[in-house]
């Protein structure tokens, strides 16, 4: 099968799309032909080696590989079709059309997929193209961890930073399900997006300092992995909630002792990505309350332009990498 493949870390001109051998199934598997993944921030930090957040830097340097990289395929959410079962398996079928993540495990950068049964897949919502579907795990999970973790209320403020990403644009999507009213920081050339995704009012931090502002939030919802943390609680209210998705190691001390001192609460507990999750997307995305913004899809043998794209902001919506000519059904 062909792959997208990288075996230094290094700049997106290190991913190569080349043949390696067909993953096989074994008894609690399933073999998933792969029809398109994301090009994730996180996929460019893993190919790079370069993180925003610094603090595992040596742990998962030591998990991933210290020299090269250990999986050599990269690729953490995706959409595709069942292609064959193992023994053991009575929850999938041949033939479903499936998208999911892939968990530390990674490897959608290929035709074809080996995962555990117990993954985090599903059948993948009818109304989608497995483009817009690849799309959806990334933002969509993280996003509904975080918003149900915030125990949003009707009526209630939420202050979405850094919601021009994948996460971010999932984000105000659920708040505004939930009933919130939605106000999105990010750059000048996000607005647009940010508003077609249902924000209310939009800050652009190039032109207006979000933390000036009078009003005061219920709930903050972080993406950003920098900043100062004392903006953040400036602008929360009394009994508010911060939660942040890409926390510095100083943000997440200070986050467990933020209630010792005020009636504010602050967390920045990592999603787990359930099945559950996963099917609790597919409801809202059946019920018409989210969907994913793609913005372009490129073919295997422009990964490397994708990534360029992803790991300098260079996009508005998800960047889709396709694993065939054909996934617009």
């Amino acid at each position: 099968m062909k792959a997208i493949t990288y075996a230094r870390y290094g700049p997106p001109s290190v991913l190569q799309t080349q043949d390696v051998p067909d993953p096989q199934p074994g008894v609690n598997d399933i073999l998933i032909r792969v029809r398109a993944a994301e090009a994730t921030k996180s996929d460019c930090e893993m190919r790079s080696f370069k993180f925003s957040v610094k603090w595992f830097w040596l742990p998962l340097r030591i998990a991933l590989g210290i020299r090269r990289p250990r999986r050599q395929i990269l690729g953490g959410y995706f959409s595709g079709e069942i292609v064959a079962c193992g023994s053991g398996v009575a929850n999938f079928s041949p033939g479903q059309a499936v998208f999911g993540a892939t968990g530390l495990a990674m490897g959608a950068y290929a035709e074809y997929l080996v995962l555990p049964a117990t993954s985090t897949i599903s059948p993948k919502p009818s109304s989608m193209s497995f483009a817009d579907a690849a799309a959806v795990p990334l933002g969509g999970l993280n996003a509904l961890h975080f918003m149900r973790l915030a125990k949003i209320r009707p009526g209630e403020k939420v202050l979405v930073l850094g919601a021009g990403g994948s996460i971010g644009l999932h984000g105000i999507q659920i708040a505004k399900a939930m009933g919130a009213q939605v106000t999105a920081v990010d750059s000048t050339a996000k607005e647009i997006l940010c508003r077609r995704s249902g924000a209310d009012h939009y800050i652009d931090y190039l032109r207006e300092d979000p933390f000036q502002s009078d009003g005061l939030y219920d709930v903050i919802f972080d993406m950003v992995p920098s900043g100062a943390y004392a903006d953040r609680m400036r602008v929360l209210a009394p009994g508010g909630r911060y939660l942040s998705g890409n926390p510095r190691l100083s943000v997440m001390l200070r986050s467990l002792f933020t209630h010792l001192f005020s009636s504010r609460t602050a967390s920045f507990a990592f999603a787990r990505e359930s099945i559950a999750e996963l099917r609790e997307l597919t409801k809202l995305i059946e019920e018409g309350r989210i969907r994913s913004i793609v913005d372009r899809v490129f073919p295997m043998d422009q990964a490397a332009e994708a990534h360029r794209l992803v790991e300098t902001e260079q996009r508005l919506g998800a960047i889709v990498i396709a694993m065939d000519d054909a996934i617009d059904s």
